[in-house]
């Protein structure tokens, strides 16, 4: 059935789910409590969720600090009304009757394409004062959320459709779809607020590689091969440059021990006889063990 095993499963994380429960589901799936996942998606969202399954929530520290990250979102909105959230899912705080006209909203989107200043929205991760924003938020405070310089490379509307305006955004981590609402809206002066977000890309990952929780559980119920959508434990890790062991140095390498090694100072994905056996940093041409499988 292919359980107790480690590596990647890329979810397509439905709508109205958090995405640690969808992280939990899908471990549970596979026979192991250890979790983790790359980059959060409101519970509102849905897409590209990857979840680190057992022993390879050891990589994902380094997937964060070494691998390319862009994200793309698909992401709709309406016009006219704001709410606490920025999404549908809060309470209305604001409406008006200014909805733009198109060449007002397409005229606008070069002001948030760049290395931009961007407040995050109340309802957030955010840390503030040791506590998430969204927990002072629900807790009737308005937290002071400070501005903070993000990267967006990529902003385009891609139609319209009555009250649905579809828009894509290619950015960095950090990013949040319902401020770059918020801040078109205001741009055209009047308010918005965020009806969807589909995030169809993160840390080299796409839509395509995606699966459903469902269909897994269904899967996994019915007795189908689970273990072919479990992606290898180093997968998001091709940014960091390769270093492969003899027998004799993997074990000690496993074991913990240093290794004479002549490479250039830096991190380094550690194989032995093309199997993936951990992260290792080189300094002074020596091979010091990071992380191990």
């Amino acid at each position: 059935m292919g359980r107790n095993m480690d590596g990647f499963i890329i979810l397509d994380k439905e709508s109205g789910v958090f995405s640690k429960t969808a992280a939990v589901r899908a471990a549970k799936i596979f026979g192991t409590k250890k979790n983790g996942h790359i980059g959060t998606l409101d519970p509102m969202a849905s897409g590209v969720l990857p979840v680190a399954i057992g022993n390879a929530t050891k990589m994902i520290p380094f997937i964060e600090e070494f691998c390319e990250r862009t994200k793309e979102y698909l992401f709709t909105v309406q016009f006219g009304f704001e709410t606490d959230t920025l999404d549908i899912t809060g309470t209305e705080t604001a409406r008006t009757d200014v909805v733009p006209d198109e060449s007002a909203v397409r005229t606008s989107l070069h002001k948030f394409i760049g290395h931009i200043c961007q407040i995050p929205p109340v309802y957030s991760a955010i840390h503030i004062s040791g506590f998430r924003a969204y927990e002072l938020a629900r807790a009737g405070k308005t937290p002071e959320i400070p501005a903070r310089m993000v990267d967006i490379y990529e902003l385009e509307l891609m139609g319209t459709d009555g009250k649905d305006w579809d828009f894509r955004m290619r950015c960095a981590p950090g990013t949040y779809v319902r401020s770059v609402a918020r801040d078109i809206a205001r741009a055209c002066g009047t308010v918005a607020t965020v009806s969807m977000i589909r995030r169809t890309q993160t840390s080299g990952w796409t839509i395509k590689n995606a699966v459903t929780l469902d269909f897994l559980e269904n899967l996994f119920n019915n007795g189908g091969d689970i273990g072919k959508y479990l992606m290898p434990a180093d997968s998001g890790l091709g940014d960091i440059p390769v270093l492969n062991l003899d027998g004799k140095s993997c074990r000690l390498y496993k074991n913990g021990g240093f290794i004479d090694m002549a490479a250039a100072n830096g991190t380094y994905r550690v194989y032995s006889d093309e199997k993936f056996i951990g992260i290792g940093t080189v300094e002074s041409n020596v091979l010091r063990p990071k992380r191990t499988i």
